[in-house]
C-alpha cells in the first residue's frame, strides 16, 4: 500500500456517551472498556470529546461532583479528520491540535477513531526501509509538538 488513510488504521467500534449522562457514568465506561477517551453525542450527533486529561484539568483540580454532565467538561467543539484524510495530514493535525485522539466524522457521522498509538502500531509493523523512513518522519512531526 503506498498511501494509508485514517480510514485504513481507524478502529471503528466508537465508544460514545450523552452529553446530558454524569462524568461517572463517562469514567466507568472507558474504565470497563479500557479507553482513554469516550466521544460525546447529542441525539445522536458527535459534539465533544472526554479524555483521562479532562478527568485531571477539568474535575479533580476543580473539585467537581461526579454528578456533573458531561456537557460542562468535554472538550468541545470536536476536533475530527474525515476517513479519507492521509496518515500525513492525520499526524499533522494532532500535532497541531496538541492532541491525541481523533475521531474520524463523514457526514457528521461518527465512523471511527484514531490514536496516536494506533500510528505506532502501524509504524511497528512496517518491515521494509521506505516504511521505516515514512514513519520516523510521522513521528518526528507528532513529537514536534
Amino acid at each position: 500500500m503506498d498511501e494509508y488513510f485514517a480510514r485504513d488504521i481507524m478502529k471503528e467500534q466508537v465508544v460514545t456517551i450523552d452529553s446530558s449522562a454524569a462524568v461517572i457514568d463517562a469514567a466507568k465506561k472507558m474504565d470497563e472498556q479500557e479507553i482513554g477517551c469516550v466521544i460525546v453525542t447529542e441525539r445522536g450527533n458527535p459534539v465533544g470529546i472526554i479524555t483521562e486529561r479532562d478527568f485531571v484539568r477539568k474535575i479533580a483540580v476543580n473539585e467537581k461532583p461526579m454528578s456533573t454532565p458531561v456537557k460542562e467538561v468535554m472538550s468541545s467543539p470536536l476536533i475530527s479528520v474525515d476517513p479519507d484524510a492521509t496518515i500525513w495530514e492525520l499526524a499533522e493535525k494532532l500535532k497541531l491540535e496538541k492532541i491525541h485522539k481523533m475521531p474520524v466524522v463523514h457526514e457528521n457521522k461518527l465512523v471511527g477513531i484514531v490514536t496516536t498509538t494506533d500510528i505506532t502500531r502501524l509504524c511497528s509493523i512496517g518491515s521494509d526501509s521506505e516504511m521505516r523512513k515514512v514513519c520516523q518522519q510521522i513521528l518526528l512531526r507528532l513529537n514536534q509538538s
